[in-house]
């Protein structure tokens, strides 16, 4: 079994508050604070989670040059102050970066007992299936 240590602890904290801004910077009409804070400590989470060196490398491959320009012009976008058109810029950005780990995601959320029936219902599964499968082939 694989130990956690207390930065990577601190890492997920981050990113899942991260993650809370964003959303509650969505919710309050792209309020460009909220969003700017969001990005700072997803990114930051994310760093401690698996390592400033691993970070710098995973956003700075070559074939990930496209994926990391979007998202950090997203970024950038939204401190400058136009939060909706950053946003957009900036998931793009984030769907080509993180893009290969949405199988892994639907697969671990369909284990999950509430998300994971929901997953599962009749209308829902050949969604979820098809958006496994199309990121997995990428």
């Amino acid at each position: 079994m694989m130990q956690i240590t207390d930065f990577q602890k601190i890492g997920v904290g981050l990113a899942g508050f991260g993650i809370a801004f964003l959303f509650l910077g969505m919710l309050m009409l792209f309020d460009k604070g909220l969003l700017a804070i969001g990005n700072i400590l997803f990114i930051s989470g994310l760093a401690f989670v698996i390592g400033l060196e691993r970070t710098f490398r995973f956003f700075f491959q070559k074939h990930k040059a496209k994926a990391t320009g979007f998202f950090a012009g997203g970024i950038l976008i939204v401190l400058l102050g136009w939060p909706m058109v950053g946003m957009v810029v900036e998931m793009y950005g984030f769907f080509l970066l993180f893009g290969g780990f949405i199988p892994v995601a639907v697969n671990f959320l369909r284990r999950v007992p509430v998300i994971g029936t929901i997953l599962n219902l009749p209308g829902i599964r050949p969604f979820v299936d098809k958006v496994g499968e199309s990121r997995s082939m990428v």
